[in-house]
């Protein structure tokens, strides 16, 4: 091999190396199959996570830097004490199985592969490309009435994830609208910042039809992070752009309309005139805190909140919640978390469990957001939308938890984060020389 091939392989590996995490981004555009415990984004992220096993065996290279051990071996301590006291054995295993996945095996394996800003990038991409198709779904499930049951009518956007996960698209929609508020902010081009940021404004009509407030104000606080890094009269002109959009496409097209206002104006309806999922949500954190008060060091065990709901909720908690539409029959869902990710740490882990994976997630968080802040140039524009994708997803904790196949994106996340605060590789390097950076192109 002549050595201007050898530069050329050289110079598209680290993209190569991501494409098994851009394959796992790509399968969550796959309908999910009702009833189903497995799907293919999982087993997908096992086999992520085995070959970046092998990459780094081949590769001769400590994997993780002290730092990332430390942040990563967290975890590890909290959820096998957790384990150690569920209710029975396969509880414990399968417990233990999904925690290891979701915040440490297949973050550590996205840190490893993603190996410079290109790779980081084409990731980012994918998350945006994915949320426009399952956006695309969403609103055409609102216009044809073909979505999920919401008030009686079949409106709930909800793509290919169907009503037994109503918060799957918002989730993926939310993320690819986040990403590419960032990529618009920090992409070296005109050509892209322009078509990132029509990419975040046409996100916006199917995260509104979702109808899922807490998707709605994680947005709002990750994309308000972003743009404030940008700037202040930046971030004004973008923000009145965006509500100017908002407008054009919800109001002036009258999508939804009058289902978003009695949405929206329900946030604030906590003690006046609640609905019952505000009910259910605050009753179910009312029953994980009790747990706590009772097992307050280690909880009552991995997925035990259900064992222990009923003892410690009061009346006003409903049986479940009913899914109906999209495809599926009508069903009475049942109510098996707290839908808030720190109580649920709390119940079922206690204090040992908050501050060994919160702790982590804290310390992820600082890492990245100090780095970002010493960056500058075109680093910043793979850091901006991590830090985002990052702080969108500890705000979304406080009305969510980690299930269905969306979850594999919160580990992908992490993994995008751990990449750049606590990663061996210095991806604002390649930058600095800009005829590298143009031979990327």
């Amino acid at each position: 091999m002549s050595p201007s091939a050898r530069r050329r392989v050289r110079s598209v590996r680290p993209v190569l190396s991501v494409l098994p995490v851009v394959a796992v981004v790509v399968l969550l555009g796959l309908p999910v199959v009702p009833d189903s415990s497995a799907n293919p984004a999982d087993a997908a992220s096992a086999l992520v996570v085995l070959w970046a096993l092998v990459d780094t065996v081949l590769r001769a290279r400590r994997p993780l830097t002290r730092t990332a051990a430390v942040v990563f071996g967290l975890p590890v301590v909290g959820i096998a004490v957790a384990a150690a006291g569920a209710v029975t054995a396969s509880d414990a295993i399968t417990g233990l199985a999904r925690y290891l996945q979701v915040f440490v095996l297949l973050p550590v394996a996205v840190m490893l592969l993603v190996r410079d800003r290109r790779g980081a990038r084409l990731l980012l991409w994918s998350l945006v490309g994915l949320a426009l198709w399952q956006g695309a779904i969403g609103v055409k499930q609102y216009l044809t009435g073909t979505g999920a049951s919401y008030q009686g009518a079949f409106i709930r956007a909800v793509g290919t994830f169907g009503p037994s996960d109503v918060m799957g698209m918002a989730i993926v929609v939310a993320l690819g609208a986040v990403a590419a508020t960032g990529l618009a902010l920090g992409a070296p081009q005109r050509r892209q910042r322009i078509l990132a940021t029509g990419c975040a404004l046409a996100l916006l009509v199917p995260l509104a039809l979702s109808f899922s407030r807490g998707a709605w104000i994680a947005t709002a606080l990750a994309c308000g992070a972003q743009l404030l890094t940008a700037g202040v009269r930046r971030a004004a002109k973008v923000f009145a752009a965006a509500i100017a959009a908002s407008v054009v496409l919800v109001g002036g097209l009258g999508v939804g309309a009058s289902a978003l206002q009695e949405r929206l104006t329900s946030i604030t309806q906590v003690t006046d005139a609640p609905d019952q999922s505000v009910v259910d949500r605050y009753t179910m954190w009312a029953a994980a805190a009790g747990m706590w008060r009772e097992h307050p060091v280690t909880g009552v065990g991995l997925k035990a909140f259900p064992a222990y709901r009923d003892g410690h909720a009061s009346l006003a908690l409903s049986s479940g919640s009913d899914t109906e539409g999209a495809g599926q029959a009508y069903r009475r869902q049942p109510l098996l978390s707290p839908h808030n990710m720190y109580l649920l740490l709390l119940s079922e882990q206690g204090m040992v469990g908050l501050v060994t994976v919160a702790g982590s997630w804290l310390a992820l968080l600082v890492c990245a957001v100090l780095r970002l802040r010493r960056s500058s140039g075109l680093a910043r524009e793979c850091a901006v939308p991590i830090c985002g994708l990052l702080l969108w997803q500890l705000v979304n904790f406080l009305y969510a938890d980690i299930g269905g196949p969306s979850t594999v994106l919160t580990a992908i996340c992490f993994g995008m984060a751990a990449w750049w605060g606590l990663g061996h590789n210095e991806p604002s390097a390649p930058v600095t020389a800009p005829a590298t950076e143009s031979g990327a192109r």
